[in-house]
């Protein structure tokens, strides 16, 4: 009986206050589920508004009241666990108007910071008043903190085991140990008892002993409005990767104009808010730059983060990438470095570079460093990305 009516529950804040009827007045929702219920019809009713509350009419619109969504926002923190928190948030923005509400310091205080947050922010960098730059920048940090969390580590390790691949060490610095493969050493001294595993041997690579970079890596980020995720993943690792003395590494974005953004990536933060969402897409122009600054052909990996709708010259576009493949350029086009699913993108230019020899596909951000020590390593990236079951040109 208790699991039927958890379902009844559960279909009845599903459905909303219009099926409340159906499921007759036994089925009356308690004080927390009438709160739940409400948070819920603010966003997805047509005439909700968020901070409306329990017992408050929904036909105010959204209003102008930034003091009440930054209550809903609160509220659904408190109703919803983050990753739920999240959805909310970004179908906000979408539904209800919310972009022209983030200027209010109080609201960016009680949001849950994400990826599509940021995008948001970045795309009302401009609009932003004085009062709210430094709290959105707080957003901002707090984001890529957690994306560095997740990939650096990663990242770095990847990097150095392509680069170092035949100098295996048997005492490994730390920031060089090879987990994955550690871990997998020393499963022997697992400890059931205290749910760990007891690390007798490290296993790792040598630094590299030359201080000059043995590879560098251009990335050209579109940052035209569609591509927000994946200019916040891009400009996080390119400011990871800037960091390994190893690499060189290049950062440019691009629309209709070419930014290089190198300069700025000791701070990702100052790389994220350098970036300007929206506007067209000259491709052709972002790679002619991008062109400009290979050095050593067969020692670089130009990847290209675009959906390929190019507003620019496709012909040109086409021979520049084909002259950067057949110059020893390892180009790559990553149709979305994101968590966002299957990306929108132009198939017929994305089976056109792949036949030029620069595979096209999207790539999650997890997935990001094996795609990066495949090409340093200059295995095959297309064969790579099959294998992975990654989305196909």
């Amino acid at each position: 009986m208790a699991a039927e009516e958890e379902r009844l529950r559960r279909w009845r804040l599903i459905l909303g206050a219009p099926a409340a009827p159906a499921f007759g007045p036994a089925r009356a929702l308690s004080t927390r589920d009438a709160d739940i219920d409400a948070a819920l019809g603010a966003l997805y009713d047509a005439d909700g508004e968020p901070g409306g509350g329990r017992g408050r009419r929904r036909s105010a619109g959204l209003g102008g009241s930034a003091p009440a969504v930054a209550r809903w926002l609160g509220d659904i923190r408190d109703y919803f666990p983050s990753s739920v928190v999240q959805v909310l948030q970004h179908d906000a923005v979408q539904r209800l108007g919310l972009a022209r509400l983030l200027m209010e310091p109080e609201l960016l205080a009680a949001a849950e910071p994400d990826v599509h947050l940021v995008g948001t922010l970045m795309s009302l960098r401009s609009a932003l008043p004085e009062r709210t730059r430094e709290t959105a920048r707080m957003v901002v940090r707090k984001v890529v903190e957690d994306i560095e969390r997740r990939l650096a580590h990663s990242l770095r390790s990847a990097v150095f085991g392509a680069l170092n691949r035949g100098e295996r060490a048997r005492t490994p610095r730390l920031p060089d140990v090879d987990w994955n493969r550690t871990i997998l050493a020393n499963l022997r001294n697992y400890q059931p008892e205290q749910r760990t595993v007891i690390v007798d041997r490290l296993i790792g690579y040598q630094r590299a002993r030359r201080v000059a970079a043995l590879r560098d890596v251009i990335l050209l980020i579109d940052q035209s409005g569609s591509m927000a995720s994946s200019v916040v993943y891009a400009g996080v690792l390119g400011a990871s990767l800037a960091s390994i003395r190893s690499l060189r590494t290049s950062l440019v974005v691009f629309d209709t104009s070419v930014v290089d953004l190198t300069d700025a990536l000791d701070d990702p933060v100052d790389v994220l808010f350098g970036v300007q969402l929206g506007g067209g897409t000259d491709i052709d122009r972002a790679v002619g730059y991008g062109a400009s600054l290979v050095r050593r052909p067969a020692d670089t990996v130009l990847i290209l983060i675009s959906d390929l709708i190019e507003g620019g010259d496709q012909s040109s576009l086409i021979a520049r990438l084909r002259g950067l493949v057949d110059s020893g350029v390892a180009v790559i086009v990553l149709l979305a470095l994101s968590d966002d699913g299957a990306p929108a993108y132009d198939h017929q230019l994305a089976a056109t570079c792949a036949q030029l020899g620069a595979p096209a596909f999207a790539c999650t951000p997890d997935r990001f460093p094996e795609l990066l020590a495949t090409a340093l390593r200059r295995e095959e990236v297309g064969r790579w990305a099959a294998l992975h079951g990654l989305v196909p040109a």
